[in-house]
């Protein structure tokens, strides 16, 4: 047990977890859905889930962690709960395949940087070519997952810690001073305008249900990264106040990159705001072209500086993607961590190589599968993603709290809680997360799965 080493503060483990949180899911992820969901509106929406129903997920997690000071499995067998060890299993698996496609996306920003640094533009219209150089793009991705690996392999205080205080701080700065020039430009206030000011009227139930997911998924839950992380925590840490600030400072980035990208999608269409690409269309197409737009040094700056943000992000989130399966070979299986990082960062970016060339490179895993009611096919990266990201995430949220409140029992999760926070017992906050963890998250997260499980892969859209 002492040679898991721990967070050697409150700060670090709050950074740590929030880098966890935030990754090229806030830089783009976010910016598309408040797009594609009427601006200002997706955004109030968003927030509400955040708080009302991630929150309460986010602290059980922790708690749970803590309390067993092991990975996602061991935790729930150290609870006496041997058969929930499935939750766990179910968690880690979602890390491996998560971190599997996520290292070949930010595989390809890094080799944005080059590109921008070297004034290439064109590179935006090459995406597609770009990306069936698999040699060229596999080694950017084998350098990401090595980079990753190193982190992990030095430890909690010594690895993960120091990187977040170090990535945190410098990718907010970056993401302030491109806030800064992209107000500088003209159009920008009719971005801001779409982005700030809400109409109630673009509301949908679609709308509504993409808010909720958008808001599960940014935070990183449901797939053990918190129960990991939790169980470096001090016993005296307030989990309560630690978790709000993680949520705090997601939110808060992601809305910062709104701020970011919503002026400059609106200096691009001269303040049209119409649709400019979904996924990686928007960073790799559309972002470039702004950029080349801009032209010359200053151009090749903005870019450069934007797509290094964009692997601090990615790092962030990587770093917390390979700990979880890490922290399970650790603990369960005895072997030492630095072999432990090694070998599951090996196997993971192999597990990957289907994704990396399932982007046109191979026939096969380009129309990897088609779907129930599908009129094309679905490549491997993305299959990946809807089952893991999309499938198990919710599901695996959704057996957590209801472990925690009904099986694990209400009593020993807020006793657990009232550690570092004397306060928590018989206050509002003690009250509404109980109901939240007891009803509204398991319902909330049940339903959301259903429909995801229903629209993705049967073709049945409920909303």
């Amino acid at each position: 047990m002492a040679n898991r080493g721990g967070f050697s503060s409150k700060l670090g483990f709050i950074m740590a977890a929030a880098g966890s949180a935030v990754g090229l899911g806030n830089i783009w992820g976010f910016p598309y859905e408040v797009g594609q969901g009427g601006g200002a509106a997706f955004v109030v929406i968003y927030l509400i889930f955040c708080f009302i129903l991630c929150y309460p997920v986010m602290v059980t997690e922790i708690a749970i962690g803590r309390k067993t000071q092991k990975n996602p499995v061991g935790a729930f067998n150290d609870l006496g709960y041997k058969k929930w060890n499935i939750v766990g299993k179910m968690g880690i698996l979602s890390g491996v395949l998560i971190l599997s496609f996520y290292n070949v996306i930010a595989g390809w920003a890094f080799g944005y940087i080059l590109e921008m640094a070297a004034g290439n533009f064109n590179i935006a219209e090459q995406f597609n070519t770009y990306v069936l150089d698999i040699f060229k793009v596999g080694s950017y991705g084998l350098l990401f997952m090595a980079t990753t690996a190193f982190v992990v392999s030095k430890g909690i205080s010594g690895g993960i810690e120091r990187a977040a205080k170090l990535l945190m701080p410098t990718l907010i700065i970056m993401i302030l001073s491109l806030v800064i020039y992209s107000f500088t430009l003209e159009n920008s206030m009719a971005g801001l305008r779409f982005y700030l000011v809400p109409d109630f009227s673009e509301l949908t139930g679609s709308v509504i249900y993409n808010a909720m997911g958008q808001a599960f998924f940014s935070l990183s839950l449901g797939m053990g990264a918190l129960i990991t992380y939790g169980s470096y925590v001090g016993r005296n840490d307030n989990i309560i106040t630690s978790a709000a600030f993680i949520t705090l400072a997601d939110v808060g980035i992601a809305l910062i990159a709104g701020l970011m990208i919503f002026p400059l999608i609106g200096y691009m269409t001269a303040g049209a705001m119409e649709d400019v690409g979904r996924g990686p269309a928007l960073i790799f197409v559309t972002l470039p072209q702004i950029f080349g737009s801009i032209g010359g040094v200053l151009g090749s700056i903005v870019g450069t500086v934007f797509f290094t943000l964009l692997c601090f992000a990615a790092l962030t989130s990587t770093v917390s993607l390979l700990e979880v399966p890490v922290a399970y070979v650790v603990d369960e299986l005895g072997v030492r961590r630095k072999r432990a990082v090694w070998i599951v960062a090996i196997g993971i970016f192999i597990v990957g190589i289907p994704s990396l060339l399932g982007n046109g490179y191979s026939d096969f895993f380009t129309s990897f599968i088609t779907y129930v009611g599908a009129e094309k096919a679905t490549d491997f990266l993305s299959f990946m993603n809807h089952i893991a990201n999309d499938t198990l995430l919710p599901l695996g949220g959704c057996l957590i709290v209801f472990f925690a409140a009904h099986i694990w029992k209400k009593h020993n999760l807020d006793e657990e809680l009232s550690h570092g926070s004397p306060s928590y017992k018989g206050s509002f906050v003690q009250k509404y997360l109980n109901f939240a963890v007891s009803y509204l998250a398991p319902l909330v997260l049940g339903i959301l799965f259903v429909f995801t499980v229903l629209s993705t892969f049967f073709g049945i859209k409920i909303i």
